[in-house]
């Protein structure tokens, strides 16, 4: 697919895919893919939103809202308030959106490709990786933030600012962009891009903030979240109930949490261990003298892998950001992290098998669901691994070593 005529096999590959996702979404009744559960979340959840948002108010008191303020105008584009797509219902301009957002991510992978040592096998991983979730990736606004993303790292070479702006403005949609920046090259492109990142994101806020009231409401229901069960803590937990652990399963901050004796201390232990992640990344950048083309994608890798691995939470669209992440690396011949990439793409695929077809098994602490969890979040934890092992190597000083020197010439070696 990379080789010869490239461009049109990945353009039909896309449409193909991207075929194949509408219509399993159109099959989204059926118990293998979610019983009808994953496109609710966008005609339920996110169309009800909708009209909060149209009020001019952040959902307030409400448990499911979890997220920034850049989510509002994101969950308002669909609606016919912006009139983006007039004559659609809220669902189907929704997932033209989603649509028209991973074409963007498409044609900005294709386009890094064609730079000197650069590779379209960024686009190809995209392509046919995004479609290991399913459908999912069409009813979640997370492609959306994944092109902030991607754009945002893409944009460094050519314009720092540019991709500070970006990385800005996807983490006032979902926080997590703004790790893109942590491997931009020390100098002047970090000069240029962090200012310009501070100063977008506050004009952002300060505009949301003017435009919607109960901007920050979404910091109350972060704090009080517990173990999903699908994070690496909720596996560990699935596993407990085996050995006679008593806790239950419920539904709360929009997710399946645990219940029960010990989650408080599991959940404390998730964030501590995303401090030491983020310890660990602090420590790498104070560290790092060689800086490659690929430093600034692999750097986000590693950086959001850790936080994932180390949340409280792992919903299977996580999985999108690492994807997408992933592609941006393999646009680049000098990146470390194409057995990362590998991992993220495994990882993906059972993903599916965990949510929606085998959700059942897995929320009822079954043998077979606790397996798949235990596997899935094995590949993510060996990606994290081995992708800061993999960062952390490639950005230290070459090894120096002296040359030999000769000994000294005398008259009895000159005989």
């Amino acid at each position: 697919m990379t080789r010869a005529r490239p461009v049109p096999r990945l353009i039909a590959a896309w449409l193909a895919t991207r075929a194949l996702m509408l219509w399993l979404l159109a099959l989204n009744s059926r118990p293998l893919l979610g019983d009808g559960g994953v496109a609710r979340e966008v005609w339920g959840l996110y169309q009800h939103w909708y009209g909060v948002l149209s009020d001019g108010g952040f959902p307030v008191h409400d448990p499911l809202w979890q997220y920034p303020p850049g989510a509002g105008p994101v969950l308002l584009s669909p609606g016919p308030l912006l009139g983006l797509l007039p004559g659609l219902t809220y669902f189907r301009a929704f997932v033209v959106l989603t649509l028209a957002a991973d074409a963007l991510i498409t044609a900005a992978l294709l386009r890094a490709g064609t730079a000197p040592a650069r590779s379209r096998r960024g686009a190809a991983y995209w392509i046919c990786g995004l479609p290991l979730l399913l459908h999912l990736p069409l009813a979640r606004y997370d492609v959306q933030v994944t092109a902030l993303a991607v754009l945002a790292l893409l944009a460094l070479t050519r314009s720092p600012r540019a991709c500070g702006a970006l990385a800005a403005l996807g983490a006032l949609v979902k926080v997590w962009p703004a790790l893109v920046l942590l491997g931009v090259a020390k100098g002047r492109a970090a000069r240029s891009a962090w200012p310009w990142a501070g100063a977008t994101g506050a004009a952002a806020l300060a505009v949301l903030a003017l435009s919607f009231t109960h901007p920050l409401d979404f910091l109350r229901n972060q704090g009080g979240r517990g173990v999903q069960i699908e994070s690496l803590g909720g596996t560990l937990l699935s596993l407990a109930s085996h050995a006679g652990w008593p806790g239950t399963v419920r539904y709360r901050y929009g997710a399946m949490e645990f219940t029960g004796p010990y989650v408080s201390l599991v959940a404390g232990a998730s964030l501590a261990l995303t401090a030491v992640g983020l310890g660990l990344l602090l420590l790498w950048r104070a560290r790092a003298r060689r800086w490659t083309p690929a430093t600034p994608y692999d750097a986000a890798l590693s950086a959001v892998l850790l936080f994932t691995v180390t949340s409280r939470v792992i919903s299977p669209q996580y999985l999108i950001w690492l994807l997408g992440l992933s592609a941006v690396c393999l646009t680049s011949r000098h990146t470390a992290q194409r057995p990362v990439a590998a991992l993220i793409a495994a990882a993906s695929a059972l993903s599916s098998v965990i949510y929606p077809v085998c959700y059942d098994q897995v929320m009822a602490g079954t043998w077979p669901g606790t397996a798949l969890l235990l596997l899935r979040n094995a590949l993510l934890l060996a990606a994290a691994a081995l992708a800061y092992a993999r960062l952390w190597r490639t950005t230290r000083p070459a090894p120096h070593f002296p040359a030999p020197q000769r000994p000294p010439l005398t008259s009895a070696t000159a005989r």
